[in-house]
Order: structure tokens, then sequence, then C-alpha cells
């Protein structure tokens, strides 16, 4: 209904000449700040912050490239996203969950499943990267 208002003001203004003025409608709520794809993975994680290390040593935080499409792995493009969810082995299971891989919040959401099951061993080739990390021999040490 707005927009035909809208084009009802314009129209009549175009056929009369005469200017429509049009108070200006001020925002009824603030908006929330972006955030980045690295800022969400560390408050998604916030409670396994081993898990952010290893999003930026599997994606250097990228979810998307720079063309808008799935960031793919480099060694393997079948993984996919952030978190390098590998779509051979687990997008039956993921749809099955409801999860997108190619999404934030599904890729995180199944990294999440995955991690809840089998710890950080889905990311073991990624380690030399993570290992080194103080987040990462927490979680080591509480594994044993």
């Amino acid at each position: 209904m707005p927009h035909l208002l809208g084009l009802s003001l314009a129209l009549s203004a175009a056929l009369t000449g005469t200017p429509v003025q049009v108070a200006p409608v001020a925002p009824t709520q603030t908006m929330p700040q972006a955030q980045t794809v690295k800022e969400y993975v560390s408050t998604y994680f916030a409670d396994a912050p081993v898990m952010a290390a290893i999003a930026y040593c599997e994606s250097r935080n990228r979810q998307y490239d720079t063309d808008g499409s799935i960031f793919r792995g480099i060694v393997n493009s079948k993984d996919v996203g952030v978190m390098q969810i590998n779509e051979y082995y687990h997008s039956d299971t993921a749809a099955k969950l409801g999860l997108d891989l190619f999404t934030l919040q599904g890729n995180t959401a199944y990294a999440r499943y995955l991690y809840e099951k089998e710890g950080v061993q889905p990311w073991s080739s990624s380690q030399p990267c993570w290992g080194k990390t103080a987040a990462a021999k927490a979680a080591l040490a509480l594994a044993k």
C-alpha cells in the first residue's frame, strides 16, 4: 500500500507540475551493527575458543569468496565455508539436521555438531596451525 501512495503522489506531481512535499520518515529502531565473520565465529564459539582458532586456520575466517561464491578449500574443493566442512562426507547429515553448509549459520552449527560428537579430530589436518594456540592446548588437555 505505501508503494501505491508513493506512485499516486509521483503521478499527481508529474501531471499537475506541482512538486509534492513528503516529510522524511524517522527510523523506528536502530539496526544492529554488522558483524564480521571472525566476530560471528568468536561469539558463536565463545564456549569453545579452539573452534575460532580452527576457523582462522581453515579459511582465514572466510565463508564466501570475493565474488560472493562459497569459499572452497584449496587442497580439497569439497571443503566449504568458514569451517571447511567437506560436502562429500557431511552434506547428507547436515541436510537431515536442517543445516545449510553454504550459510555462515549452517556451517558453524554443523561444525558445533561435529565438535560435540568428535572433538577437534575432523580438523586434524590443520592442527599444525591451530594446535599452537592456548585455546587448542586447553581443549586437547580436556579431551584426554
